[in-house]
């Protein structure tokens, strides 16, 4: 597929192109690489990400970012990480020297000569730094992982908050609820009380008013205790001794 370079070398190829259009591009190898990279990006989604294609023993990898294609031709060898790693390096260097400006308005190729040596320089050192971009790579995972576990453990925390919020709630309705029971209870008691209240003093008006009428109907009238009292004051002589 390739002749040249050492058996050393990770990278193969590598360019930058805005939409399908390659601006600037390196390799110190011959080859079909970049016809098989150049009918990869013509096939590449438009979306932000990142995109691998792996092709005899070497793997085509992709960045995708705002219209602009980040590519690079590795040996299958490589860690991916790596390749990533020099992807989001190159990114980082175009932008900060092309972004929106020159690049915007680049013909095919013609940052070759600007930028061609750069991207040789980038390769150097991903392939010199790679045991350090690997431990750095190693403490991100780990932080990211620690977020994701802190994160985790907020939303639990908020889960139970509302949880408890919710108990609260819940718990100060019941205290209304009794309040508002106690409150209609002693309402009723007091209905109550002054219905027995009433039906007792109706049951006594009753009890009254039969003993009215019996005491009438014995002594036909109030005569039972005048003619008690004339009898007392007016003695008849069987009664004296």
């Amino acid at each position: 597929m390739a002749n040249g370079g050492g058996e050393e070398s990770w990278f193969i190829y590598s360019f930058v192109a805005r939409g399908t259009m390659v601006l600037a591009e390196y390799t110190e190898f011959t080859g079909n690489f970049p016809a098989i990279a150049a009918q990869c990006l013509q096939r590449l989604p438009s979306s932000n990400n990142k995109f691998i294609y792996a092709c005899d023993h070497h793997t085509f990898n992709f960045l995708v970012h705002d219209g602009y294609s980040y590519c690079v031709v590795a040996k299958d060898l490589v860690p991916k990480h790596v390749s990533v790693a020099f992807l989001e390096r190159l990114k980082v260097d175009f932008r900060k020297r092309y972004g929106g400006g020159k690049a915007d308005t680049a013909t095919a190729k013609s940052l070759n000569k600007e930028f061609g040596p750069i991207i040789k320089e980038h390769m150097q050192y991903i392939v010199e730094h790679a045991d350090e971009i690997e431990k750095v790579l190693k403490v991100k995972a780990q932080v990211s992982e620690i977020k994701s576990i802190m994160l985790e453990n907020i939303e639990k925390a908020v889960d139970r908050e509302e949880k408890l919020t919710d108990l609260t709630d819940k718990t100060t309705d019941l205290h209304s609820q009794a309040q508002d029971f106690r409150k209609q209870g002693t309402k009723v008691r007091r209905k109550m009380w002054l219905k027995n209240m009433k039906i007792k003093l109706v049951v006594l008006s009753i009890l009254l008013l039969l003993v009215l009428i019996i005491w009438v109907s014995v002594c036909q009238g109030f005569s039972c205790t005048k003619e008690e009292n004339h009898k007392t004051e007016n003695p008849t002589p069987e009664n004296l001794y």
